[in-house]
C-alpha cells in the first residue's frame, strides 16, 4: 500500500513538473489531461510515465488527477473561469471564434468520466456561457451583471 502511494505521488510530481506546470491556466491543463484518455475505453495512457511507472498505476493516477483538475475549475468563481478560459483559447493557433468552437466540441471530452451528474451538467452549462460571453467580447462575470 504505502509503494503505491509513494508510485502515485511520484507520477503526479513527475507530471506536473514536466507536463502541467508549463500549460497556461487550468483549462490547458484540462485539456492536455483529457487528451490522454482514449475516449473508446476510457483508459488514461501516457508514454513517458507509462515507461517509467507502468500503465495501471498511470491511468489511476491520471484518472484521479483530471477528476481533482476538473472539480477544482468549477470551484473556482465564474469570473476567474471565464479569465482561465480566455487565456487558454487565446494561446491556440487560429482566431478566438474557431478555437471557441474548438473547445465546445471538445466540451464532453474534457469532462472526466467518473464525474457525477450534477457536476457535468454545471460544467457544460458554465462553458457554454462562458463561451457565449467570450464571442460576445462581452464580459459580464467581471461587471457583475
Amino acid at each position: 500500500m504505502q509503494e503505491q502511494l509513494r508510485i502515485h505521488r511520484q507520477i503526479l510530481y513527475d507530471l506536473a513538473l514536466h507536463y502541467l506546470e508549463s500549460l497556461p491556466g487550468s483549462f490547458a491543463r484540462l485539456a492536455y489531461l483529457a487528451a490522454l484518455k482514449d475516449s473508446s475505453t476510457e483508459i488514461y495512457a501516457h508514454q513517458q510515465l507509462s515507461a517509467a511507472y507502468g500503465r495501471d498505476p498511470v491511468h489511476e493516477t491520471l484518472a484521479k488527477c483530471h477528476e481533482e483538475l476538473f472539480e477544482k475549475v468549477l470551484e473556482l468563481p465564474l469570473a476567474k473561469q471565464e479569465e482561465e478560459l480566455r487565456l487558454y483559447v487565446v494561446t491556440l493557433p487560429g482566431g478566438i471564434p474557431e478555437n471557441l468552437q474548438k473547445c465546445h466540441e471538445l466540451l464532453s471530452a474534457w469532462i472526466p468520466p467518473q464525474a457525477p451528474d450534477y457536476l457535468k451538467e454545471l460544467f457544460r452549462s458554465n462553458l457554454n456561457a462562458l463561451c457565449e460571453l467570450l464571442l460576445e467580447g462581452k464580459s459580464k462575470a467581471h461587471s457583475g451583471k
